[in-house]
């Protein structure tokens, strides 16, 4: 593959790959120029092992129209384009077997290449899947590490949302980066990209089809050194991006449940097939490789997560809230003998401190 292929190259082959009309590997393999693509020989094309409509698309002239189409709505954008063949890539992302061939990437795009821990699991978490997942995160996050996670409802947006407390993280998205999904994280997205970044390797107008949410956490997976799972079924999305990791080598890691719980039995499998128990920002570290792990385990033993001091109502009330289930607000009321209007005060404040998580339908938690 020649270094001076431009971009409108490269967009162009990663409509034929985005579509599931070519592989990235007979993409890199088979189109090593411009002439092959915005030229090609029918006789040559007939050749090659694609399918007939990729044969059509290549020999229509469609793709250099699209391209630079896409290229000039780029320049419209904050966004980045990072092809194969640009410096900024990340080399991590360069290992897997099917690697994007462009990352349209929202934010900073150095990071990318910083030493991160992808953090997923359901969309459905339990009030303890919850807690896991902001401590865990903000703990990773504040240890210099960054969060990697795909923006989904659930697991994946507390960690996205507690590692911003703690740091840096970055978002993999199952669509293009005009068309966040879901669509309550667009705000998300916008707080992430200001320190971090949120990336795709799909055409910017992309929707979120179901078959680009596999595709996608081989990329979450792919720019971590460790994969941590907390809270999934046996047929959760969290699971594929675990054998992912493991496939691409990286540290498979999981938060252990109650075994009645359905949302235990996936990470509890991983468990016993060999993933790494993990109760603490540390059990993670410990499984990274040198300096990563030297480096994180520094940081997290030098900005130790400090609480402030709270008295009178506050401290009645934050020590009150369980602290790994949620409590209704009328229960909590009974259990402290404090009017819901004053308590609804007092919630609140705690909640301004970051010491308290409100959840739907009144009930609330302790943050961890």
């Amino acid at each position: 593959m020649r270094e001076k292929e431009k971009p409108v190259f490269w967009l162009a082959l990663n409509y034929l790959v985005s579509e599931g009309l070519l592989s990235a590997k007979k993409a890199l393999h088979y189109f090593d120029s411009e002439e092959k693509v915005f030229c090609p020989d029918q006789h040559w094309l007939k050749s090659l092992k694609i399918g007939q409509m990729a044969r059509e698309k290549l020999l229509s002239g469609e793709l250099l129209v699209r391209a630079e189409r896409e290229l000039e709505k780029l320049g419209e954008k904050e966004y980045t384009l990072l092809p194969f063949n640009d410096s900024r890539y990340p080399q991590s992302l360069r290992e897997v077997v099917e690697p994007p061939l462009v990352l349209y990437c929202y934010g900073q795009t150095q990071v990318l290449g910083w030493a991160a821990v992808a953090v997923v699991g359901s969309r459905r978490p339990t009030a303890y899947g919850r807690t896991m997942a902001e401590k865990l995160a903000e703990e990773l996050a504040a240890s210099g590490l960054v969060v990697v996670s795909g923006l989904a409802r659930g697991i994946d947006t507390l960690a996205h949302r507690a590692a911003l407390r703690g740091g840096l993280t970055v978002a993999v998205l199952g669509s293009g980066l005009d068309n966040v999904y879901p669509k309550e994280n667009r705000m998300l997205a916008e707080k992430i990209a200001e320190k971090g970044a949120v990336v795709s390797e799909f055409p910017l107008d992309s929707e979120p089809l179901g078959f680009h949410f596999p595709l996608r956490n081989r990329l979450i997976s792919g720019l971590s050194l460790a994969c941590l799972v907390i809270e999934a079924s046996r047929k959760s999305g969290a699971l594929i991006t675990a054998r992912l990791a493991a496939d691409q080598g990286r540290e498979v890691m999981a938060v252990p449940g109650p075994v009645t719980s359905d949302l235990s039995q996936g990470t509890n499998f991983l468990i016993k097939q060999g993933a790494k128990l993990t109760e603490s920002a540390e059990d993670v570290i410990l499984e990274l490789p040198s300096p990563w792990k030297e480096a994180a385990l520094s940081r997290l033993a030098e900005k130790p997560r400090t609480r402030e001091e709270l008295t009178g109502r506050e401290k009645q009330v934050y020590e009150a809230l369980p602290e790994n289930e949620v409590i209704h607000i009328d229960d909590l009321s009974d259990k402290i003998q404090m009017a819901v209007a004053e308590l609804l005060t007092v919630l609140l404040s705690l909640e301004m401190k970051e010491l308290v998580v409100q959840e739907v339908g009144k009930f609330f938690r302790r943050r961890v």
